[in-house]
């Protein structure tokens, strides 16, 4: 998949983009790829995964955040663990084992900071077009391009290495989102501005 590999090269071989790689250090994580066209070889991972969401995700859920989302599937998945049996240890459940085995994990290195990239310009009334919606950055970033960092709940505008806008990320097409604090140094300059400026549809 794209989001991984760069290029397949021989065998095995891979070239996994830099995104990825920077996940797989994050975790201590040695990415092993499958031969193409060789579905036997990932069966196993695919009939887990079918499990735990046959576990974890029936019934539906639905839910207000990803917070909720979340704080749901945690529990789903150690009410599954503490009811089925190791698939090796019988007298013990998958949880039994796994806390035994706490001790030894190397310790959790915090949240990944995962994001997509990508450049923007920035328009005249201080908006940032991305995945078809707007978003409201500072006045002073009018004039040059930003970063745009795309989260799965957030979107964040960087110029300079300095944040310059930060919006929760809205999905559909045709929204706009502001901060009216972006605009205070165009009212301060030019009262008038803000009929201009809250023209477009917000959300």
């Amino acid at each position: 998949m794209s989001t991984a590999v760069d290029a397949i090269l021989v065998g095995k071989d891979r070239r996994f983009n830099r995104g990825f790689q920077r996940m797989c250090s994050h975790h201590l994580v040695e990415p092993t790829a499958c031969t193409p066209a060789a579905g036997w070889e990932k069966g196993q991972v695919e009939n887990q995964v079918k499990t735990s969401r046959d576990d974890d995700f029936k019934p539906r859920p639905h839910v207000a955040d990803y917070a909720e989302l979340n704080a749901i599937l945690r529990e789903r998945t150690l009410a599954s663990a503490a009811r089925t049996r190791h698939p090796e240890m019988k007298d013990k459940t998958i949880l039994e084992v796994f806390e035994a085995e706490r001790a030894a994990l190397v310790p959790w290195q915090g949240r990944f900071d995962g994001y997509a990239e990508t450049t923007a310009a920035v328009s005249k009334t201080c908006l940032v077009s991305f995945d078809r919606n707007r978003y409201s950055v500072s006045a002073e970033a009018v004039g040059r391009p930003v970063q745009v960092r795309a989260y799965a709940d957030r979107v964040v505008m960087l110029q300079d290495g300095a944040v310059v806008g930060e919006h929760a990320r809205v999905f559909g097409r045709d929204h706009t989102v502001y901060d009216p604090w972006h605009y205070v140094p165009v009212l301060e300059r030019k009262p008038g501005a803000a009929w201009a400026t809250a023209r477009p549809s917000s959300a």
